[in-house]
């Protein structure tokens, strides 16, 4: 059936919504559901689409737009910081799972150029997915995290030059290979020095300039142009176009736009990748696959444990732990998105036939599919390839079961569940908090905070922080239909502990309180009462009689404090608010060996509010205090700030 363009267009649309929703439901990666979707549309299949080849150039686009987000992320103090791990472990896993896969398919009988291909797709991990479940599992900042950071940040270094070199192989004959390559690295070296020399003068002062005119538009625009020019330059030399947008969001990433940027640019990226990905699968062969399948599965198992091994025995070899090792090689076994663009680019260049390309996204829909449960589970499985003894991890149980009985659960850890945990904690109180924004977990766990990812109104996540033992239960979020419910599930497992509400006003006091709610803190009523107090203290009211005024209005459900004259509702404060944020020195970082009062961050316009050491917190740390590599420490200020001593502290710049 022959379709109109707009009817393809919205029949794309619906599956691939369709489709993304159900993967999300199922929490497999979004990339899987466009590449289903590129399935059912192509011509293995239903075949409804006719203008292949202009969703192929538009999804392109993608990927200029995918270098350039992975520009912006690209941070120099932070290679810095890391560079014996990333140019250590990630260097030799690199080159090794490259050699060792290309003697593979050497032997197997495919030429040089295909044998090239494969080995540079399947060296590479999925860095979208690895890092995704690491900062949900809150194991991004520990050693076995930073250490599949560390090989991911080179495997996303080492995509430039493969995708430069794929053009270059698939148009140079063997005699002239040498002087192709060559020219490539001088044109690539040229066109670096160029946009760098010209980025770092040029692009800050466009991006003020656009700044100040205080449009959205008008920066959005500025940053597609700038995405894409760049891309175009490179394109006009002769390479690829992914990497002037790469070098184009490198030199953008240490600038103040950097959040904004990221911000601006990830819809066109997100759904331009869709469209690659559904371009990548469009070309696929389901029939191939089935007549394949046991080859295919056997292919994905080999596939898994060479590039386990490898990276456990590298990462052996850079006297990582045998736990970590293993756990590592685990968490990065899988074959990355990147494979996806490599396979693309090789097939459209016709380095590799319509049969292997299949063969190489069907070992990336399946090794992608099992990441997360293996990233879940890497730890047991580490241990028991490790054969250590179980005792550390019964003895971490342990505390932590210890921990959470007779213990406060804080429902939200925005700024008022952390200002309690605070004081909680200088009273030594055990408690436990939940929230569900991934930043801000991912965040308090860098500092050690007992803070985990969970809808408190869900009995399992309740049960998991320990409802039945806990004494406490502080509702710090202010929303009412989420209170209610989580009111009636503490009023279900745990009857007699005590329930704490936090609420803007009063207007639904007397529903919590129905609903089981022991005490109901209006924080708008509560404010004005301090201030009270403050006033008739300084007015000469007796301490005596002030408390009792207080007293008598809480009592009374604040019943003295209603009916005021209502005015115009007013703009909420839109100065830069300060937060905290945890950086982990590395043993390489800049801060190592000083002393704090050495590093002088007052100046920067942060303050060190506690450090991290060995499991103990010290809050307002000693300024002759010395630094030791994997101290925390927790610093204060606003985002720009913070970005800048989080450099410092790591570089020295």
């Amino acid at each position: 059936m022959e379709l109109t363009l707009f009817s393809e267009i919205l029949l794309l649309l619906a599956i691939s919504v369709s489709l993304v929703a159900i993967f999300r439901r199922l929490k497999l990666a979004p990339i899987l559901a466009y590449l289903v979707a590129g399935i059912l549309v192509g011509p293995s299949l239903f075949n409804f689409l006719s203008e292949t080849k202009e969703i192929a150039f538009v999804g392109e686009l993608g990927i200029v737009f995918l270098l350039f987000s992975l520009g912006l992320e690209f941070s120099f103090p932070r290679l810095i910081a890391m560079r014996q791990l990333v140019f250590g472990v990630g260097l030799v896993q690199v080159v090794v799972t490259l050699l060792i896969i290309l003697i593979v398919c050497l032997v197997s009988g495919y030429n040089w150029q295909s044998a090239l291909v494969v080995a540079f797709a399947l060296a590479l991990s999925s860095t979208a997915i690895v890092i995704k479940q690491l900062t949900e599992n809150g194991k991004l900042q520990n050693k076995r995290g930073q250490l599949a950071v560390s090989i991911l940040l080179f495997q996303d270094l080492a995509v430039v030059p493969m995708l430069i070199v794929i053009p270059i192989i698939a148009g140079a004959s063997q005699a002239n290979l040498a002087s192709s390559l060559l020219m490539a690295l001088l044109n690539g070296a040229l066109v670096f020095i160029l946009l760098i020399s010209v980025g770092k003068w040029l692009l800050p002062r466009l991006f003020n300039e656009i700044a100040q005119a205080r449009s959205d538009e008008l920066f959005v625009l500025t940053t597609i142009l700038v995405a894409l020019l760049t891309g175009a330059i490179t394109h006009l030399f002769g390479l690829s176009m992914a990497l002037g947008a790469f070098l184009a969001g490198m030199m953008l990433g240490e600038s103040q736009y950097k959040h904004q940027l990221e911000a601006d640019i990830r819809p066109f990226r997100d759904i331009l990748m869709g469209l690659f990905f559904i371009s990548v699968g469009m070309q696929l062969d389901i029939f191939i696959l089935a007549e394949s399948l046991h080859w295919l599965l056997l292919f994905v198992a080999i596939v898994l444990a060479i590039k386990v091994l490898i990276i456990q025995v590298i990462a052996r070899l850079f006297k990582q732990s045998k736990a970590d090792a293993w756990a590592s090689g685990i968490m990065l076994c899988q074959m990355g998105e990147f494979g996806f663009v490599i396979a693309a680019l090789a097939l459209d260049q016709g380095l590799i036939n319509k049969h292997l390309a299949s063969m190489l996204v069907g070992v990336g829909v399946i090794s992608m599919g099992i990441t997360p449960y293996l990233i879940n589970h890497s730890s047991r499985f580490a241990q028991f390839l490790a054969k250590q003894t179980q005792e550390e991890v019964q003895d971490a149980t342990q505390s932590q079961q210890e921990q959470l009985n007779d213990h406060v659960i804080i429902c939200g850890f925005g700024r008022v569940g952390q200002i309690v945990s605070r004081f909680l904690k200088l009273e030594s109180i055990p408690y436990v908090a939940l929230d569900v924004d991934p930043t801000r977990v991912h965040e308090a766990k860098a500092a050690y905070e007992p803070v985990h990812f969970g809808d408190a109104r869900k009995t399992e996540v309740l049960k998991a922080v320990g409802i039945e033992k806990a004494k406490l239960v502080i509702i710090a979020f202010d929303d009412l239909h989420k209170s209610l419910a989580v009111i009636d599930l503490i009023k279900k497992y745990a009857d007699n502990a005590k329930i704490l509400v936090r609420t803007g006003n009063d207007d639904n006091l007397e529903a919590l309180i129905e609903a089981g709610a022991d005490e109901v803190i209006p924080e708008t009523l509560e404010g004005s009462l301090m201030l009270v107090s403050h006033v008739m203290l300084h007015s000469g009211v007796p301490v005596k009689r002030i408390f009792g005024r207080v007293r008598r209005e809480r009592k009374n459900h604040y019943n003295g404090l209603h009916g005021f004259y209502r005015g115009d509702s007013y703009k909420q404060d839109e100065r830069e608010v300060e937060y905290l944020h945890a950086v982990t020195l590395t043993d390489n970082a800049f801060a190592v060996g000083l002393h704090l009062n050495e590093l002088d961050l007052p100046l920067r316009g942060v303050e060190v509010t506690a450090l991290r050491r060995d499991g103990k917190e010290y809050y307002n740390p000693e300024p002759d205090m010395e630094l030791i590599p994997q101290d925390v420490l927790i610093v204060l200020g606003v985002p720009r700030r913070v970005e800048r001593a989080e450099r410092f502290l790591l570089e020295g710049a």
